[in-house]
């Protein structure tokens, strides 16, 4: 018997701590002894009832772990009892373009999430880890850092000498900035806290803007470079025609997130006029999680973990990530 957090209704006053019997793996299966796993934007709207309202229940939330692999399932030879691996965002979704079969299962909801002490896995679903990474930053990878590698690499093909805007100092945007880095691409990062700015500087990047002091952020990215390349959207509704001033002709915008709402009215012409391309990223797949990897032990990568929650005080995390305070990934160690 081992333990899980679960939701039967929404709201986070109703995530409780249960006791769950994870099954052997079957064939094809691996179990894991969870160690740590990484909150997301998306989980918070996932326990409020505001991602998804029809999302089977109760659920286990959370799309992002790392755990030990203990028992494999007849037929596995991906990987092997003792490896460290992390579980994939959308686990039937191994490389090539988007299917809509492939992209819908996804973990955290509907599928069964990592907030657990054990977790029995499709072997397919899984990714070796870099070894010089601890459990708490390999736990930051597959949600985060690959849609940070899918924006700039897999979908983005940035280049050293080229410019990146980065909405923020959250998971997503403070990997795209370290990525951004050793890709040879200048970073330009916003925030409305100058500590946080500073930290973007200590991390690599090129300029810093304080939005609450320079509303007109877009424009002031794009006359420091003449346009950026290649923005990463996280923001949503709020940001876009800011991301749509800064943006070059011929450039990308990555739109990732929706901190700011889904809805809002798009300047078309802006779009059209200056033949911008506005991607939108669902995480990846499993090939371009390990291509990240590779990179990752290459550059000796380490992700910044702001801070870690013991397992038992799930609930305070969540609390934590929705204060905005957190720099970097907020983590949950399960063991």
């Amino acid at each position: 018997m081992s333990r899980a957090w679960s939701f039967d209704e929404f709201g986070l006053e109703h995530l409780k701590l249960v006791d769950v019997d994870e099954p052997a793996p079957g064939p094809g299966q691996v179990k894991l002894r969870v160690k740590a796993a990484s909150l997301n934007f998306r989980d918070t709207l996932m326990v409020a009832g505001k991602y998804d309202p029809r999302v089977p229940r109760p659920l286990v939330p959370l799309s992002d772990g790392v755990g030990e692999v203990v028992a494999v399932g007849e037929g596995v030879e991906r990987v092997a009892v003792g490896d460290r691996v992390a579980a994939t965002f959308t686990p039937k979704w191994i490389a090539g373009p988007p299917e809509r079969a492939l992209i819908r299962a996804t973990r955290g909801g509907p599928l069964p999430g990592m907030l657990a002490e054990e977790r029995t896995l499709s072997a397919e679903g899984v990714v070796k880890v870099p070894a010089h990474l601890g459990d708490a930053e390999a736990a930051t990878l597959p949600c985060a850092a690959l849609t940070a590698w899918s924006s700039l690499v897999t979908e983005g093909g940035v280049t050293a000498g080229q410019t990146v805007l980065v909405q923020g100092t959250g998971g997503v945007s403070i990997f795209a900035l370290q990525l951004g880095v050793i890709l040879g691409a200048r970073v330009i990062v916003t925030s409305s806290s100058d500590e946080k700015l500073a930290q973007a500087k200590e991390l690599g990047a090129f300029a810093t803007i304080n939005y609450r002091e320079d509303e007109s952020w877009g424009k002031t990215a794009a006359e420091l470079v003449g346009g950026v390349d290649h923005v990463i959207e996280v923001g949503g509704a709020k940001t876009l025609e800011q991301s749509l001033r800064a943006v070059k002709p011929g450039g990308t915008i990555s739109l990732i997130g929706i901190l700011s709402g889904t809805t809002a009215p798009i300047p078309l012409t802006k779009i059209l006029m200056n033949q911008v391309r506005v991607q939108g990223i669902l995480v990846g797949h499993r090939a371009g999680f390990e291509a990240m990897n590779r990179a990752v032990e290459a550059h000796a990568l380490k992700p910044v973990v702001d801070r870690v929650f013991p397992f038992e005080e799930a609930p305070e995390a969540f609390r934590y990530l929705q204060s905005g305070a957190h720099f970097g990934k907020v983590v949950i160690a399960t063991s």
